[in-house]
């Protein structure tokens, strides 16, 4: 028989990220803060979940305390081969795993929240999720602007090496309720496809996955073009032993103009290397440096530190109602 039961869940993320850009000096910023979650779920049974609470961000040595407190509002379905929400709730380990030309790291630090819908199916050969993202309402002065996508992972044979995955994310942004001239409807985004080999523990690393693939971005203002359709191609490899790992993506194309995206895939080659070291490892709790290189032609060698402190811990029951 079911049972009714409140749970509550607590997460923190502290980050020190400083970014030296050398093709983007205006973009070159150090982002230091915390961001802490906590919420109460109503559990019906196990299937159906309503959750409530509050996502604040502080930025160190700014005033007042809490830069913006997003609130967590969100119904929850999830099954046996199915998740469904709907509300505000957290983008971590839903849509944290799209590529950085797609959706650039910050959103972890301030867009924590999916503000709309998401769909995952899954079983032992794919996954495939779908998301809607409403970024602004619109207003007399305020624009519409959402974001929907869909990713997935595609594996013929459980346990295999071989694998397949795509990303795609597009922005559709629209004007505020009182019409300005010359103010047209415009659509951003792009996407990827990758084929992938995971070589698990077949070698004498924690873990080796290799992928290589094209991307493609979309761009346009309606009425004045049609869909400009950049492409390349895109690698990258991830070697992990004990604390230790090293992430290495590169790109050669046409260049991208992607809102939400890496400004460094606006270049027609690119290089990126993080070299991560997790000193801190421990039930819940995880702190990591990450020092990563980027390179692209005709400029110096661009470089970024960072450390972050996780920290999660998990669904707890506070009461059971009745059987």
């Amino acid at each position: 028989m079911a049972q009714e039961t409140i749970d509550v869940h607590f997460s923190a993320l502290g980050f020190m990220d400083n970014r030296e850009y050398k093709p983007f000096v205006l973009r070159s910023h150090t982002y230091n803060g915390i961001r802490t979650e906590l919420d109460f779920g109503f559990n019906v049974d196990s299937l159906n979940h309503f959750i409530f609470g509050a996502n604040g961000i502080h930025e160190f040595g700014a005033q007042p305390y809490f830069l913006k407190v997003n609130p967590v509002a969100y119904y929850s379905f999830t099954g046996k081969s199915w998740l469904f929400n709907a509300g505000a709730f957290p983008r971590e380990g839903l849509i944290s795993d799209y590529p950085r030309a797609l959706l650039n790291d910050t959103l972890r630090y301030y867009r924590p929240n999916i503000e709309g819908l998401l769909a995952r199916v899954h079983n032992d050969h794919f996954v495939e999720t779908g998301w809607i993202d409403w970024v602004s309402r619109q207003t007399n002065t305020d624009r519409e602007q959402f974001i929907f996508g869909f990713s997935g992972k595609y594996k013929p044979v459980v346990n295999g090496m071989f694998y397949v995955s795509h990303y795609f994310m597009l922005e559709h942004d629209a004007g505020a309720a009182i019409a300005v001239p010359n103010d047209n409807i415009r659509d951003n985004g792009g996407g990827q496809i990758r084929l992938g080999l995971d070589f698990g523990h077949k070698t004498f690393l924690d873990s080796l996955t290799v992928e290589a693939g094209g991307m493609m971005s979309l761009e346009r203002v309606r009425g004045l073009d049609g869909f400009q359709k950049p492409a390349g191609f895109v690698a990258n490899a991830y070697f992990g032993y004990h604390r230790f790992a090293l992430y290495d993506e590169f790109y050669k194309g046409e260049g991208h103009h992607i809102m939400y995206g890496d400004a460094f895939y606006e270049k027609k080659t690119y290089n990126r290397m993080d070299i991560i070291w997790t000193p801190f490892l421990y039930n819940r709790f995880k702190g990591q440096f990450i020092l990563s290189f980027h390179q692209t032609p005709g400029y110096q060698m661009s470089n970024q530190e960072a450390f972050r402190i996780t920290f999660d811990l998990g669904r707890r029951v506070l009461a059971r109602l009745k059987d």
